[in-house]
C-alpha cells in the first residue's frame, strides 16, 4: 500500500501544478480532495493557492497511512477526513476535487458520486475533475488509449472524452463546463455549481 501511494506520490509531485493551475482556483478557499490518498496534490494545492485549505477524504486505513509516511503535523492548512465516498457523508467546500478517481468507475456509479458532491458542494461552488481525456473521436493520444485499457481489463471504469466527461457533470447538476488540456500526463475539467 505505501508503494502505491508513493507512486501516486511521485505523480503528483511532477503533473500536479499544472492541473491545479489549468483553472484559476483562487476563488475556492475550502478544497475537499476526495480519495486524495498521500495528499501530495493537497499539497501543490496549497503552494499555489496560500489562501486555501485543502481536506482529503479517504478511507481510514489510507489516512492512516498519509498521516504516518506523507503529510507532517506542520502542513497546518491539510487535514484528513476518513470515509468512504460513496457511503458516507461528504466535508461541504467550496471546491472539490477528484482526481484519477472517475476512471475506475461505470457512468452510474460515476453520476451517483457526482450527485453526492453536488447536494455537498456550496452553492457558487464547483468541482474539479483530474483524468487523461481522450481525443472526442477516441483516436488518441495513444497513451490514453493505454490507461482505458488498463482500466478496462482491471477495473469497471475506463478514460473518456470531454464531451462523456461533461454529460456526467451534467446529469449530477453541475453548469458551466470546461475542460483544458495541458499537454501534460492528466488534463482538468472544471464544473460549477449553480449560486
Amino acid at each position: 500500500m505505501v508503494k502505491f501511494m508513493q507512486l501516486m506520490n511521485s505523480i503528483w509531485n511532477i503533473c500536479g501544478r499544472d492541473v491545479v493551475t489549468a483553472f484559476d482556483l483562487s476563488p475556492f478557499k475550502v478544497i475537499c480532495d476526495l480519495g486524495g490518498c498521500s495528499g501530495a496534490l493537497a499539497k501543490q494545492c496549497t503552494s499555489a493557492y496560500p489562501e486555501c485549505t485543502v481536506m482529503i477524504f479517504d478511507l481510514p486505513k489510507v489516512v492512516h497511512m498519509s498521516r504516518e509516511h506523507f503529510v507532517s503535523e506542520a502542513e497546518q492548512r491539510i487535514s484528513f477526513y476518513q470515509g468512504d465516498f460513496f457511503k458516507d457523508p461528504l466535508p461541504e467546500a467550496d471546491l472539490y476535487i477528484l482526481a484519477r478517481i472517475l476512471h475506475d468507475w461505470t457512468d452510474d456509479h460515476c453520476i451517483e458520486l457526482l450527485s453526492r458532491v453536488h447536494k455537498a458542494c456550496k452553492p457558487g461552488g464547483a468541482v474539479l475533475l483530474v483524468e487523461a481525456l481522450l481525443h472526442e473521436d477516441g483516436s488518441g493520444p495513444l497513451t490514453v488509449q493505454l490507461y482505458s485499457l488498463n482500466m478496462l481489463v482491471q477495473t469497471e471504469g475506463r478514460e473518456r472524452t470531454a464531451a462523456q466527461y461533461t454529460a456526467l457533470l451534467a446529469a449530477a447538476g453541475f453548469t458551466n463546463i470546461q475542460h483544458r488540456v495541458t499537454e501534460k500526463i492528466y488534463d482538468a475539467v472544471l464544473a460549477h455549481k449553480e449560486t
